[in-house]
């Protein structure tokens, strides 16, 4: 899937400006990195808005169409109104195509109802990750990493290094090997002692 976002460069910046900018329906924003000055812009609000509203644009190379020419970026930043519908500020991040990039993406569980653990053993999922940081080259870059639960047992986790990744992505490991996974037995029904060591507390 792809995003394409059109803007225009801002040349009035401060609260008072921004203010009127969001009563006309836009939204201030910036890009910044890969070694250019920063550019202050204004975006449509509906279509940043709803870019926002779906996760794949949370952990995709963007594309900016400004004023002519086109920068491709990430999603760096964003605030919204704490009860109104209504984008306030944007940040992104320009990437460069020759050089690897560090982004968040979600998890996506499938296989999970024909787990035996699930379906022969009556026990439940538990999620300990929703998302990793991942590391490769834009053009690489995936919307979110499938975890298959499809041979998932009571008492067993899947940990990052488990992971089945696309090609050119690797994993961050910031904390160590960690389950991002595990099967569990239902209350009352026991559990082995590493499903309950690597289930978050709640």
């Amino acid at each position: 899937m792809s995003f394409v976002l059109n803007a225009q460069k801002r040349s009035v910046q401060g609260s008072s400006a921004s203010r009127r900018l969001r009563r006309a329906g836009k939204v201030p924003g910036i890009i910044y990195g890969a070694g250019v000055a920063p550019e202050v812009i204004e975006l449509d609000h509906n279509q940043l808005y709803l870019g926002l509203k779906k996760e794949a644009f949370h952990s995709s190379v963007l594309t900016i169409a400004l004023e002519g020419k086109e920068e491709q970026v990430l999603l760096r930043d964003f605030q919204v109104h704490a009860y109104k519908p209504q984008a306030l500020h944007v940040d992104f991040q320009r990437v460069d195509a020759r050089r690897k990039l560090h982004q968040k993406v979600p998890l996506h569980f499938v296989n999970a109802e024909i787990a035996p653990g699930v379906k022969l053993e009556g026990g439940q999922i538990v999620h300990v990750l929703a998302e990793v940081e991942i590391s490769c080259l834009p053009a690489d870059l995936p919307t979110f990493i499938a975890v298959d639960l499809q041979a998932l047992r009571v008492g067993e986790s899947l940990h990052l290094s488990q992971l089945d990744l696309p090609k050119g992505v690797t994993i961050v490991l910031h904390h160590g090997d960690q389950a991002v996974v595990s099967c569990i037995a239902k209350k009352g029904g026991g559990s082995s002692d590493e499903a309950a060591a690597e289930t978050p507390a709640a």
